[in-house]
């Protein structure tokens, strides 16, 4: 079997009851990793990991150093992805389940995606749905989103700079994700769209060092991969 294993935002105690199950029973554990670092997966699930279970680490070719519409970049990563595929199936051939740790939920925005519609039409698979990280830090900055029939809309920062002011625009609550180095552009389409005010910027919700703060009085330095731009509906309606 092919698990997808949602693990949830970054705070441990944020993984299901099921989630961490299978953790502890899969004999084969696979995980993303960026070049030099743990995996934020792999470390969420240190404790319910099965004592010696095989670990395999799928490490991206590339992350931001070629901009995803640099066709290098989706040469590279079309292979990186087949290649963590034909790993995994071997190991599904040899009659052993495959747990593969995904950051929030393994339905959005992830990279198990790609393994998953390599993997389906050939394995049973199953997956295990996570808290997602949006939901992690609207909730620890202690944010109510939508009210009545407002409109929630998910931008990723790495739209250009008119279609996020579109989306932004037409939301009654938006969460804006993949911020990083797309901050400065952000920014500028928020202040378009006349919604400064009510961003609220978190950095690394639910874990350790979170950081939450309006975003008017986030200082101009590079974003992290984990942050994420919340912009609450019309609060108060009735």
């Amino acid at each position: 079997m092919l698990y997808g294993v949602g693990i949830g935002p970054g705070d441990p105690e944020l993984m299901t009851l099921k989630a961490a199950r299978i953790l502890a029973a899969a004999r084969v554990i696979a995980f993303f990793a960026k070049r030099g670092h743990q995996g934020h997966a792999r470390r969420i699930a240190t404790a319910h990991v099965r004592d010696g279970a095989e670990e395999i680490r799928l490490e991206y070719p590339v992350t931001t150093e070629l901009p995803v519409e640099d066709p290098r970049y989706l040469a590279q990563m079309a292979d990186f992805y087949a290649d963590s595929a034909a790993l995994i199936a071997r190991r599904l051939d040899q009659g052993l389940d495959v747990a593969v740790l995904c950051e929030g939920d393994p339905f959005f925005y992830g990279s198990f995606m790609y393994l998953y519609d390599r993997l389906r039409p050939a394995y049973q698979s199953e997956i295990v749905p996570g808290i997602t990280g949006m939901g992690g830090c609207w909730t620890r900055a202690g944010l109510p989103m939508t009210h009545g029939d407002d409109v929630l809309t998910i931008l990723p920062g790495t739209l250009a700079e008119a279609d996020l002011v579109t989306g932004l625009e037409r939301a009654d609550a938006a969460v804006i994700m993949k911020i990083g180095r797309n901050l400065p552009k952000v920014r500028a389409a928020l202040a378009q769209a006349g919604l400064s005010e009510r961003a609220i910027y978190v950095e690394r919700g639910t874990m350790a060092d979170e950081r939450i703060l309006p975003l008017k009085d986030m200082k101009d330095r590079p974003a992290p991969y984990f942050s994420i731009i919340l912009v609450p509906g019309r609060q108060g309606r009735r």
